[in-house]
């Protein structure tokens, strides 16, 4: 019996046309090539732990990446499919991680599940409220609304004794972190690297299980309308479509995905601040994720929050302007990768082949960068003449 009759008998692998595939879902199926990535893919992640030991990078802060990129992921519903801009994406994320500290501090929970729950279900709760006052709004309306509650959530929490104003709140019960599900089969209290270890696998368990579900949803009929909405909202809601009812809904989904990003944010770093999960700048980080990553793949956001979080978190030790990177960042991947990293993954393979194959063409890409820079400026120099001197 040959090889391939073998994997083909296997309930995960079915045979085409092309050859054999794998199928992890009705309509997911991988070729040889995407199954070897993913198989890559997965081993890293489990490996990240000793790989950032042996490497000598922050495993930490991959952890918090991940986090942050499933807030990008969700935050990616509404901008892939609806085609509506969030600013104010750190509300939902600073409200799962203040719904751990919260159940902590004054709850007595130790259990992270519960923690997690109660994370998830306080998020989405907030994400019901704003997304019924927004949904009927389109374009910079919308954004601008979800800056002002995601600003409105800052201020709350930043003057509110409860939360305890900028110092934030611990998430340690009596100086003991949250127990996870195998504290109790261990009989012992973790070790802080194992406990760290411990709940980044839980986060990519989390992760692979909201990517699976989010293809689902992308290629359901509902994903298919919200596409619709998005390319045209009023077109949609001529054909008979409640566009409003659907962007509440996606709304809901994406603030709940922050929601649980933001939980585990609460349980690694075991003290919730507004500074670093509220402020209007973590949700510009969000939206940049996206954006690096790209918007347009499924794993874009996740490559981006990683990306996004290591190199902001490298620059706030080597210069006071670290903020500034972000938006330099943008602006690179903007000239370089407009579809990000994921996005133009294709143009950058093709483009290291032409290279390998005539090391000139790079000088012809240097002078198409330069006019596309010069043209730039051109443009902003008449837009800001126009702005400052009307049309004159």
């Amino acid at each position: 019996m040959s090889l391939a009759s073998v994997l083909s008998s296997l309930p995960l692998v079915v045979e085409r046309d092309e050859g054999l595939r794998l199928r992890l879902l009705s309509g997911l199926e991988l070729d040889r090539r995407q199954t070897g990535l993913l198989i890559v893919g997965i081993v890293l992640l489990f490996a990240m732990p000793d790989l950032a030991a042996i490497l000598g990078f922050s495993f930490r802060t991959v952890s918090k990446g991940l986090m942050l990129g499933m807030a990008a992921l969700g935050l990616n519903l509404l901008l892939r499919h609806t085609q509506l801009v969030s600013f104010g994406h750190a509300l939902f994320f600073g409200a799962g991680a203040y719904a751990v500290a919260v159940l902590a501090n004054y709850g007595g929970v130790t259990s992270s599940l519960v923690l997690l729950i109660g994370a998830l279900l306080f998020g989405t709760t907030i994400a019901v409220f704003v997304g019924f006052l927004v949904a009927g709004h389109r374009e910079i309306y919308f954004a601008l609304l979800t800056l002002a509650f995601g600003q409105l959530g800052f201020a709350i929490v930043l003057g509110s004794q409860f939360f305890n104003f900028d110092d934030g709140l611990s998430v340690r019960i009596e100086g003991a972190r949250p127990t996870l599900a195998v504290d109790s089969l261990l009989g012992a209290e973790l070790s802080t690297a194992a406990y760290r270890i411990l709940l980044y696998y839980l986060t990519i368990v989390i992760l692979l299980a909201l990517l699976l579900f989010t293809w689902r949803l992308a290629n359901s009929p509902f994903g298919k309308t919200l596409d619709a909405i998005g390319q045209n909202d009023l077109r949609a809601e001529f054909l008979g479509v409640p566009v409003q009812r659907y962007i509440w809904t996606v709304f809901i989904l994406s603030g709940a995905y922050g929601a649980i990003g933001g939980g585990l944010f609460a349980l690694l770093e075991l003290h919730v601040r507004p500074q670093p999960t509220l402020h209007v700048l973590v949700s510009g980080e969000i939206l940049l994720m996206t954006l690096v990553g790209g918007f347009s793949t499924l794993l874009g956001p996740i490559i981006g929050g990683v990306i996004v979080v290591y190199i902001l978190d490298l620059a706030r030790f080597q210069t006071e302007f670290h903020n500034a990177l972000a938006g330099i960042l943008l602006v690179a991947v903007v000239i370089f990768f407009p579809r990000g990293i994921m996005g133009s993954s294709d143009d950058i393979r093709a483009g290291a082949v032409q290279v390998r194959e005539d090391p000139s063409v790079l000088g012809v890409w240097v002078r198409e960068l330069g006019a596309r820079v010069r043209g730039g400026l051109r443009n902003a120099v008449v837009a800001t003449k126009h702005l400052l001197f009307g049309a004159r």
